[in-house]
């Protein structure tokens, strides 16, 4: 749900009743991760999408009965053999859809109308609901908001989150109270992590009570690309990182070359020492760092420090001869073979790339290939999965854990 944070917390604010159909588990080739969502309101506007086409309309109309009857539904979606034109997943996967009403008047609609306006401000927020369980239970929901470690800040300072640290929130899942003691303890260590997953739990919290399964959403702030090099393919680099949902950061310690108006895309250009912007600001596990300068006196101290920190990805810009000169420099600034082995270089995939564009191209290939698992081969006869689970997304919804 919180992937269309920004229309909803609009549609709250203007008093609409809506019903929401979110993902909340899938098996085999399915398009979209649980926590995607369509939602429908009463005067049958719809956004968002569970499917990517393949069962909208069947969903669609879930949602306008749900308007109308009130009622929290569970179905299931799949490929079927028998009837051609039953309604299922042409790619040959299971989903799982809970469609909600949410109400004006709903008991739930203020901590929904909280979480929502606390992830469209870019805000660090988890979302839980009971998908599966006591009928009574179904479709309940509580939020957890994060505190500021949470924030993705281009300086140190103050984070995006809402609250003053993790565990602040409201609503309820109803029934046991140490129900919801469990559920925000578990959303927080999500949110924390930045993922989306699913919780197994009891109905009376831990392992006492009827089973039930909650989704927790993470929304959190966009993730960090820092590119260091003021030169074309930075420029290049800068806007395929916008386009995938980086903040994006260049640094270069040369003033006539890092200037807003030869990066006018990028967030943030900054005109300082790479090593010692690194220093002074903000990673985190979905950081990626890119070195674009090929030059071993901005290099080797950048990298010194950048392969020490938990970030996503290290990747830097060069010829195997240079990059088999800067890996003795390493060694000899006292890096082992496991910090050295983090780094991506020659940076970037073989694509074939000659110009700036292709190989920004080439370089966001081996980031994303790097963040989801994938192997960068072509998928033409291949035998490996398509979609690859366990890594965190650049955006505000991560994979399920």
């Amino acid at each position: 749900m919180l992937d269309i944070a920004e229309e909803l917390n609009r549609w709250c604010e203007q008093g609409r009743d809506f019903a929401v159909a979110t993902v909340v588990a899938v098996s085999g080739s399915a398009p979209r991760a649980p926590g995607a969502a369509l939602a429908v309101d009463a005067d049958g506007t719809v956004i968002g999408s569970v499917s990517g086409g393949c069962v909208e309309g069947a969903v669609y109309e879930l949602c306008r009965e749900a308007l109308q009857d009130g009622g929290t539904v569970l179905e299931r979606f799949g490929y079927s053999d028998e009837d051609a034109f039953a309604v299922g997943l042409t790619c040959g996967g299971v989903i799982d859809i809970l469609v909600t009403p949410v109400r004006a008047t709903a008991p739930g609609r203020a901590a929904l109308a909280t979480a929502l306006a606390a992830a469209a401000s870019g805000g660090a927020v988890a979302l839980v609901r009971v998908t599966s369980g006591p009928a009574e239970l179904l479709g309940r929901m509580l939020y957890v908001e994060g505190g500021p470690q949470q924030g993705a800040e281009t300086e140190k300072g103050p984070g995006a989150g809402p609250g003053n640290g993790p565990g602040n929130g409201g609503g309820t899942l109803g029934g046991h109270p140490e129900l919801d003691r469990t559920a925000a303890a578990e959303a927080a260590a999500l949110l924390d992590a930045g993922r989306t997953g699913t919780v197994e739990t009891g109905a009376e919290g831990g392992r006492c009570g009827q089973p039930l399964t909650l989704l927790v959403e993470s929304s959190v702030p966009p993730p960090r690309m820092l590119v260091f090099g003021a030169v074309d393919f930075a420029a290049a680099l800068v806007r395929t990182g916008v386009f995938l949902g980086y903040r994006v950061t260049v640094c270069d310690a040369r003033p006539v070359f890092a200037t807003p108006a030869r990066f006018p895309e990028a967030h943030q250009v900054v005109v300082d020492w790479p090593h010692r912007y690194l220093d002074s600001t903000e990673v985190d596990g979905r950081t990626v760092v890119c070195v674009l300068t090929h030059e071993a006196k901005f290099d080797v101290p950048l990298l010194e420090r950048a392969l020490r920190l938990p970030v996503a990805y290290v990747g830097a810009m060069g010829s195997r001869r240079t990059h088999e000169d800067r890996l003795g420099r390493l060694r000899a600034a006292g890096l082992g073979e496991l910090e050295l082995a983090r780094l991506r270089s020659p940076i970037g995939l073989d694509l074939g790339a000659r110009t700036p564009e292709e190989t920004a191209l080439s370089i966001a290939a081996e980031i994303v290939a790097n963040r989801r698992g994938g192997t960068g081969a072509p998928l033409t006869g291949a035998h490996t999965p398509i979609h690859h689970d366990g890594a965190t997304p650049p955006g505000r919804i991560g994979s399920v854990a």
